[in-house]
């Protein structure tokens, strides 16, 4: 454990010791989003989702109403849907059950904690008490959006921007493009499909100059080295032309078609992880294989978080110096963070998807 010391930050004693400057702020934008769940506290680690798979469908296929059997042993089509429910004069038809389909997550604890003496909290001339708060604070928050992150990157309905001899290829390693109006279009027709219900409703045009209509739409999250290609998309229109300006985000880049994009510095790239740079113009760390970057289609109901209810969602910590005990006698050392319970997951699979794709380099 790093302990703060009363030289561990040099002090600005004998020099003009100027207003504390700003510093960099994580981008929070994942969760407003998902759906939000609380755990009542003493029940469990647990927390188990439950859907009833509509009737057609499977636990496995559960977006679709032409995947099983009918009661009557018959397989399902859209041509036979209607006709299969048709009754015989004085014959009762077999009856059908309903199938569960359960999601479960498990809560971790998630901690941050910082140390300092009692020289540094009594003679140092400014208050990092407040300082160390402010970045429990901050990191914590962070903590849970990437939490969020890597949950939501490794869904299993995944797309990938590439073309080999024609054909689209299947793997990360083949990823030889940027983000384009194929591939956006393919992921949104897989939610479509799906029954994936939009996040966003139908914005108006307004009286103002230059605005235009905006279609109800599926959210995209992707990182800010993507906004260069997004804004290429043929028809994208940015948040300065929305008919009523009520962007989702403050990070919102525009829209396209039914896609509204928001970045965020803080969804990272998988570094080196695609196909050759060779002469596609894609930005590469090394300069050898392409840098993947994730683009998260997220739809209605498709994701959620769960925290520990009440007061104690997010628990403090201080214990300032000066409190003595038999670890600490000369109560020399004092303790600032934050803990909290939490977990997060998909809740299905067929209305989140991600896009792996490059970006052009600049």
């Amino acid at each position: 454990m790093s302990m703060q010391y009363f030289d561990t930050s040099p002090a600005r004693i004998g020099k003009l010791a100027g207003e504390i400057i700003g510093h960099a702020m994580w981008t929070e934008v994942l969760t407003p989003a998902i759906d939000q769940k609380e755990m009542p506290k003493n029940k469990s680690d647990t927390v188990i989702f439950r859907s009833w798979v509509p009737y057609g469908g499977t636990a496995a296929n559960p977006n679709t109403f032409f995947a099983a059997n009918n009661a009557q042993g018959v397989q399902l089509s859209g041509d036979n849907f209607a006709t299969s429910h048709i009754t015989q004069e004085g014959v009762t038809p077999a009856a059908d059950t309903i199938v569960p389909r359960d999601v479960t997550m498990i809560l971790n604890q998630y901690m941050a904690l910082y140390a300092l003496t009692d020289k540094d909290f009594d003679l140092y001339e400014d208050d990092i008490p407040d300082a160390m708060k402010e970045q429990t604070g901050e990191r914590m928050g962070l903590v849970r959006e990437m939490a969020i992150y890597g949950q939501m990157k490794n869904c299993t309905n995944r797309f990938y921007a590439g073309l080999s001899g024609g054909s689209a290829v299947t793997t990360r390693a083949g990823v030889n493009l940027p983000v384009q109006e194929r591939w956006v279009s393919k992921v949104a027709r897989s939610l479509q499909a799906n029954h994936a219900k939009q996040i966003t409703k139908i914005l108006t045009p307004s009286q103002n100059f230059g605005t235009t209509p905006v279609e109800a739409a599926y959210v995209c999250y992707v990182h800010t080295d993507a906004e260069y290609d997004i804004r290429r998309l043929p028809g994208f229109r940015e948040v300065a032309a929305y008919g009523t300006r009520t962007p989702i985000s403050e990070y919102e880049l525009g829209t396209w078609q039914c896609i509204r994009f928001i970045v965020s510095p803080e969804l990272q790239p998988i570094l080196a992880g695609g196909g050759s740079v060779g002469t596609t113009g894609l930005q590469s760390v090394g300069g050898s294989n392409i840098d993947i970057y994730p683009f998260i289609f997220l739809s209605k109901s498709a994701f959620a978080q769960v925290k520990l209810r009440g007061a104690a969602a997010v628990d403090p910590i201080w214990l300032p110096p000066g409190q003595k005990d038999k670890n600490d006698p000369g109560g020399q050392r004092g303790y600032i963070g934050a803990k909290f319970w939490h977990t997060c997951g998909v809740l299905n699979q067929g209305w989140i998807a991600v896009l792996e794709a490059g970006v052009s380099a600049l």
